[in-house]
């Protein structure tokens, strides 16, 4: 199974070898996991990498359901499905984002621009997708009160905990990619802002007991529509957050439990989510403006082009009379 066409070969354990065929290497590493699968001495081993863990089944009114919590064997999920993503990441860029590109004929600078953003756009759209078919099924979108009631939510249910999951094993694969992807050095700390941005809110959202919710969705929404975004997620972190837990009952710091309600901590999660978006709100208005004066002055520069030539044969004309 190859991903890239090669067109050298290059000395084992190499940079180059290991650039090339990283995707390779890391789907023979999955593969050994499924094998584990199937003999009974490793099965234990093996599912501990693919299903998450620490699972609870409690009784409600619907019958036995079965809730998860976090832990330390997270780790073990989080790197199998960090190399899935790796996987799908080359079968993107093989499959989907090259063919483009050589219809295209973009420059270097540009055809890195163009995978950055193509890999990007198909991770949002899977998440935002993804994301509100969560909202719909957990009732978050019917009764967003759910999203503060009975705090901490110390238990998740299954698809909301596997979310969280991929979510953190996209974003920690996006860090070797800048290496596998021979990313330029002036682009990468714009790229590592946005990585590591997501990681904070994300891992925050998991480990706080889904005091950081809204922030992990509101980051899938992304590409949906920026603007409107950023309004709607900071009404339900202030929603949520300012009003919602601040009138809950159960006040206090308990690392048993898993409560972490209180007034420094919500204002901490408010300030932080309210610089964030800030600060995105300001770099989308900038990169606007930006954009605006650059096609107001090629405006201008054709339209000097267009007077020029529309001189020239009257001027030709004056010296024939």
């Amino acid at each position: 199974m190859a991903f890239r066409r090669r067109n050298k070969s290059y000395p084992f354990f190499s940079q180059e070898f290991l650039i090339q065929n990283h995707a390779d290497i890391v789907f023979s590493l999955v593969i050994f996991i499924l094998i584990g699968l199937m003999f009974e001495a490793t099965a234990k081993t093996a599912i501990l990498f693919i299903q998450p863990q620490y699972n609870v089944t409690t009784l409600s009114p619907e019958g036995e359901v079965t809730l998860y919590h976090y832990g330390w064997k997270d780790f073990a999920t989080i790197l199998f499905y960090f190399f899935i993503v790796i996987i799908l990441h080359a079968v993107v860029q093989e499959y989907l984002l090259d063919k483009v590109n050589r219809r295209l004929h973009l420059s270097k600078s540009k055809n890195t621009k163009f995978n950055e953003s193509g890999q990007l756009c198909v991770f949002h759209l899977v998440s935002s997708v993804w994301s509100f078919y969560i909202l719909i099924t957990e009732g978050y979108l019917l009764h967003p009160s759910s999203l503060w009631e009975n705090y901490p939510h110390v238990h998740l249910r299954f698809q909301v905990k596997f979310f969280y999951l991929t979510q953190l094993a996209y974003w920690l694969h996006a860090l070797p990619e800048l290496y596998f992807q021979k990313v330029r050095k002036e682009e990468i700390p714009r790229q590592l802002q946005y990585i590591c941005l997501y990681l904070l809110h994300i891992s925050a959202a998991y480990l706080l007991n889904e005091i950081l919710c809204v922030s992990c969705v509101r980051f899938d929404l992304w590409a949906v529509s920026f603007v409107f975004t950023r309004m709607v997620t900071l009404t339900l972190m202030f929603l949520a957050v300012g009003f919602g837990l601040a009138r809950a009952e159960n006040q206090g710091l308990d690392w048993e439990m898993g409560n972490f309600n209180t007034v420094l901590i919500r204002m901490t999660v408010l300030l932080l989510v309210c610089l964030t978006q800030s600060w995105l709100l300001w770099k989308f208005i900038r990169f606007q403006l930006r954009r605006w004066r650059e096609f107001r002055h090629e405006q201008a520069v054709r339209k000097k082009a267009a007077t020029k030539q529309t001189l020239r044969p009257l001027k030709r004309d004056s010296r024939e009379c």
